[in-house]
């Protein structure tokens, strides 16, 4: 009977060591493929998009670009962004009459394919009720920004404006659902009336919608907005939300964040988000990382609102400040590292590309520890520079696309160099 029950504990726990050591063999495995991923290098394609586009069209600021499954990439290309001298009229005559046969802003959504060529354009402003506005939320800010495709082909768009929303319309540009939620237009002829943050309020967005995302399994709308991320369901019922570290919306802050002297070092360490979000993104792995511009940081959050981690991107760039505009200051306009993001094309996505507008750059990081690894970029005007590079989305096969807003006003695509050549559909972008 005692030696029976020796060898079942012998077998018993020769099983567990055997599991043990199985489980340990692959959690190595893991890392070490995990290590073995390179960082991504790239090759500018002077070649697309296919150019010139038609009708006359120009594109303008682009603030944000996805890819859809198809790999198709979507532009969101701001058409009330063009100036006199773009339209060829009022830099040197008292008319309106244009003084050559050029140039139109482009629809405000632009399809093309990874080969350049242009499928579908539409919009503009009054196109649909509720359609952006021109920039009320901040100055010299126009409404169109935010976008996502979904499985369906169905192009969801925001705006950043005073009564901007959350619209949803076909491929082809029919409206199909406004997520509504609106805050109040200004009324013509009347200043508007002073906005007071309140991240407590989840049923109106005063000042528009500028950064969201879409979880399609879940069928969650992720909003970026003031210091919180909120989630609401597909016909826009509000189903929870948090701040920075993870707190209630009750613990929020609704004060201004705070100042610092960016000549000194990095935005400080705060348990706040900042009030410029301006990205949100949905990892593989069922994490939500959140750009926090006015901190240098990209944040980490479970999908149930749980920080996990946050670290700074090129943190001793100037974030905010008198330098960075409002009324009354002398303005440098590109303030703040952290635009958008995304991931790369590895299965485990073990790197993080940040857009950053203010050093004209791309800033690779790891995805796990946030260590700075590479960059991609240089300010100029040339293929393969930028100039207040705003957006950016990547394909099924880790090819990037840029988006540049100001006077930047183009789209570019990079070649991805050391790939595996396998195509990977993941959340969106």
């Amino acid at each position: 009977m005692k030696l029976s029950r020796w060898i079942i504990t012998a077998v018993i726990t020769g099983c567990v060591c055997a599991l043990t050591a199985l489980s340990d063999a692959n959690g190595v495995r893991a890392q070490n493929a995990a290590a073995d991923v390179p960082v991504p290098q790239y090759r500018v394609d002077p070649f697309w998009p296919k150019m010139p586009l038609p009708n006359k069209w120009l594109i303008m600021g682009v603030p944000v670009m996805v890819t859809d499954h198809q790999d198709h990439i979507w532009v969101v290309s701001r058409p009330r962004d063009l100036a006199p001298d773009e339209a060829m009229y009022g830099a040197f005559t008292v008319t309106t009459s244009a003084r050559t046969d050029c140039c139109v802003a482009a629809p405000a959504i632009l399809e093309f394919d990874p080969e350049g060529n242009l499928h579908n354009a539409w919009g503009a402003p009054g196109y649909t009720e509720g359609w952006p506005a021109f920039g009320v939320a901040r100055p010299g800010a126009s409404g169109e920004h935010a976008i996502a495709v979904d499985k369906e082909g169905n192009v969801w768009l925001t705006g950043q404006s005073r009564g901007d929303g959350l619209q949803k319309f076909t491929r082809e540009g029919k409206f199909l659902w406004d997520f509504g939620h609106r805050g109040p237009r200004p009324v013509p002829g009347q200043p508007p009336q002073p906005i007071v943050e309140n991240n407590q309020q989840t049923d109106v967005f005063p000042t528009g919608i500028s950064q969201f995302t879409l979880d399609e399994d879940a069928r969650e709308i992720y909003i970026a907005h003031w210091k919180r991320i909120l989630v609401y369901d597909y016909e826009g019922k509000f189903k929870r939300g948090w701040g920075g570290k993870g707190m209630p919306l009750s613990q929020i802050s609704n004060a201004p964040t705070p100042g610092y002297d960016w000549k000194a070092g990095p935005p400080p360490e705060q348990d706040q988000l900042s009030s410029d979000l301006h990205c949100i993104h949905l990892s593989v792995d069922g994490l939500v990382y959140v750009c926090d511009r006015d901190l240098n940081r990209i944040h980490v959050f479970t999908r149930q609102g749980k920080f996990v981690t946050n670290f700074l991107v090129a943190g001793k760039t100037i974030a905010r400040g008198p330098e960075c505009g409002g009324p009354g200051h002398a303005t440098l306009g590109m303030c703040g590292s952290t635009f958008n993001l995304v991931f790369s094309h590895d299965a485990g996505q073990k790197y993080v590309l940040v857009a950053d507008g203010t050093n004209h750059r791309i800033w690779i990081h790891d995805r796990r520890t946030g260590a700075y690894v590479g960059e991609i970029g240089s300010p100029g005007r040339m293929a393969g520079q930028f100039h207040w590079l705003d957006g950016i989305a990547m394909d099924s096969l880790g090819n990037i696309y840029t988006g540049e807003v100001d006077d930047g006003k183009r789209v570019q695509k990079f070649v991805l160099l050391n790939g595996d050549g396998v195509r990977r559909f993941r959340p969106h972008d």
